[in-house]
């Protein structure tokens, strides 16, 4: 049961809570409440969330932090169902982005007074904001669009404006931040340079970030556990292990030490409900650590990273306004109170970091399992209503009037022809082998394959299919694909050449206690749809398509062809 443990938090938190003298005081309103703690526990059981942990900051009239902290469920499958705690290291992905801009920040502030350690490239005169990638990554930034490639800056990048959309399964382990970068001039965009906002990890790519972030920012702020080495964060005994929400599954921690290394600039820091306080305590008063007054964010960089420049969603709701983004956070209004926040998903973690600035009110929120982003939200807005003692919205319950969040992607859906076409050709003719420059080598096996590789890419899907009794099409594909964020490929026929795609991580042999085969994938961004062309009797490629705003978007500025509108376009050799 959650009740035990609760009653140990409950009592952390009233002994962080101010006490009221004769002096000129304020009592803050408590936040976590009973009723607050209740709503948390009905979220958790209706999600099947394992644990979630969270920490609430406020300054008090002498602008010191008042901190209360919570934690519900569990940290391990051995544990006792009670044994997360607010101390309880978790992966931020993408709320580790706030600390990559605050770092480049720290960077221009040192240059700019004489600090700096490591000489600009000679073609950068002055180090701000507007300074062009290409001027900082001399020989290696390039993109598609020789425009874009020429004139983004910095804070096109971090903004999500250079047009490039997310081709998260460009990158793979063993790639470097240098691969990265080098590889997307070969990546298609969607969009021009500023004309919309789409979210994309690899302009964030830094792989010596870490030390820096560590140094300059967690150190001070004496976030003691906090870190980008999950290796680290394991021996400690305080890191989460994770979950699937589908048949809740455990997981492994999805991104080992050298792919964390990789992916350290958009994703890759680990840190607790406890230590992120700390964090939030130093946000609300605007980069200057309360505890040591130590400028921690320069007022520059803090005010350039949270204005909104670009429109990520141009739709309110009657509790939400529309949604802008800065660098490495959003902005919008809730109940017309000023939110700046961001959100964190990578597979076995749904992660949300908050602070109301006019509000005086820090929040954030870790769960360790993923694809939860409403369930977290919703917690979110209840902590806010609690804390501004604003009218909590009847018939809001768990899972039921969440407003949505733009968290992640979004598929926009294609429509498939009704009835559906056959196949043109033999299901031998699409297998083989294709090649992507940015994407790399796909071998496709039919099921009927005998060949050594698919012999071995059949026998890694036959448990996990016989586990899952799902009715698959007779017309299919299979291959390995080690990308970050999978381990295999199928595709499904659907109609004509057209393919319906899943890009799951296999586990024939389980994971943790139980050792039943299963699957993973992202229900967003591990889906789409693969779309051949043949001729002349032969098939001549494939569209990989994972974002269809994208190639609709594609489709709108070129001719519109297979080849043009997907992200990416695979040759067959």
């Amino acid at each position: 049961m959650l009740a035990p443990l609760m009653g140990v938090w409950m009592g952390v938190v009233l002994q962080l809570l101010p006490v009221v003298n004769a002096g000129n005081s304020v009592v803050l309103r408590k936040v976590i409440t009973s009723d607050v703690s209740r709503f948390v526990e009905d979220v958790l059981n209706a999600s099947t969330i394992p644990g979630l942990s969270m920490g609430v900051v406020r300054l008090d009239n002498v602008r010191q932090p008042v901190v209360e902290l919570a934690a519900w469920g569990r940290r391990t499958e051995d544990g006792d169902r009670d044994d997360l705690t607010p101390d309880t290291l978790f992966a931020l992905a993408s709320c580790s982005k706030a600390f990559l801009v605050t770092s480049i920040g720290l960077l221009m502030d040192d240059y700019a007074h004489g600090r700096n350690v490591t000489p600009l490239p000679p073609s950068v005169e002055v180090f701000d904001w507007d300074t062009k990638m290409h001027d900082l990554l001399p020989g290696e930034w390039a993109l598609e669009d020789p425009w874009a490639s020429e004139k983004a800056n910095l804070r096109d990048a971090f903004g999500h404006v250079t047009g490039l959309p997310r081709h998260d399964y460009s990158y793979r382990p063993g790639d470097n931040a240098e691969d990265v970068v080098l590889r997307m001039r070969h990546l298609p965009p969607a969009y021009e340079l500023r004309e919309k906002w789409s979210y994309n990890n690899q302009v964030y790519a830094n792989a010596t970030i870490g030390s820096f972030v560590v140094s300059r920012i967690f150190k001070p702020l004496n976030m003691s556990f906090s870190s980008y080495t999950p290796s680290e964060a394991a021996k400690s005994g305080r890191l989460t292990q994770t979950w699937t929400p589908h048949r809740v599954r455990r997981i492994p921690y999805w991104l080992p030490d050298k792919v964390n290394d990789l992916f350290a600039g958009p994703g890759g820091a680990i840190s607790s409900a406890e230590d992120m306080t700390k964090w939030l305590a130093t946000l609300l008063n605007e980069g200057v650590d309360p505890r040591t007054n130590r400028t921690i964010i320069p007022a520059s960089t803090f005010a350039n990273m949270t204005t909104a420049r670009a429109i990520q969603n141009g739709v309110s709701s009657p509790d939400t306004s529309i949604t802008g983004y800065g660098m490495g956070w959003f902005r919008m209004t809730y109940k017309g109170r000023d939110v700046v926040w961001h959100s964190g998903a990578i597979p076995g973690f749904s992660l949300l970091v908050a602070f109301l600035p006019e509000d005086n009110l820090g929040v954030v929120l870790l769960a360790n399992m993923d694809d939860k982003a409403d369930d977290v939200m919703s917690v979110l807005y209840r902590v806010i209503d609690e804390a501004l003692d604003l009218p909590e919205d009847i018939g809001r319950g768990v899972g039921n009037g969440i407003p949505q969040t733009p968290l992640l992607s979004t598929q926009k859906g294609y429509v498939t022809e009704v009835p559906p076409k056959p196949l043109p050709m033999p299901l031998e003719a699409y297998a083989g082998l294709y090649a992507n420059i940015a994407y790399g080598n796909i071998t496709l096996c039919t099921p009927a394959n005998t060949s050594s590789y698919c012999s071995h890419v059949l026998a890694q899907f036959a448990p996990v299919e016989a586990a899952s009794g799902e009715h698959l099409p007779e017309a299919r594909l299979y291959a390995a694909w080690q990308r970050v964020w999978s381990t295999h490929l199928r595709v499904l026929h659907t109609s004509a050449n057209s393919f319906d795609l899943v890009l799951p991580a296999l586990f024939p042999n389980g994971y943790g206690r139980n050792k039943s085969a299963f699957e993973y994938h992202d229900p967003v961004n591990s889906v789409g749809r693969v779309e051949f062309l043949v001729g002349g009797r032969q098939v001549r490629g494939f569209a990989l398509i994972t974002e269809e705003d994208a190639a609709e978007a594609r489709a709108a500025r070129t001719n519109g062809t297979i080849q043009e509108i997907g992200d990416a376009w695979f040759d067959k050799l």
